[in-house]
């Protein structure tokens, strides 16, 4: 099941009630959601960061899993934009639920 931002417009508590709702989901299908929701990325099994980059006028993508404080590091930017000492302790807060 692929989900292309499914969340977009909400926050808060509905965030977290779609990312674990998607984490259940992912307990009987493999599902694959695009996000940019920290709530619903924190919920996941697997995060894999996408960066897109522009190069003598050509555009590239690149995805590559992230774990441990790579993760814990893109979680806190996706919540404030920033890795904070406020904003890690926040995402792995969320990674611990």
């Amino acid at each position: 099941l692929v989900f292309d931002e499914v969340d977009a417009g909400i926050g808060g508590a509905a965030a977290q009630a779609i990312g674990d709702a998607l984490a259940q989901l992912g307990r009987s299908h493999q599902v694959l959601v695009v996000t940019h929701l920290a709530q619903v990325a924190a919920a996941a099994d697997v995060q894999v960061a996408v960066a897109k980059t522009v190069r003598g006028g050509e555009t590239f993508a690149h995805a590559a899993p992230i774990d441990g404080e790579h993760r814990v590091a893109e979680v806190a930017r996706m919540l404030s934009g920033s890795t904070t000492d406020s904003a890690l302790d926040h995402a792995r807060e969320l990674l611990d639920r």
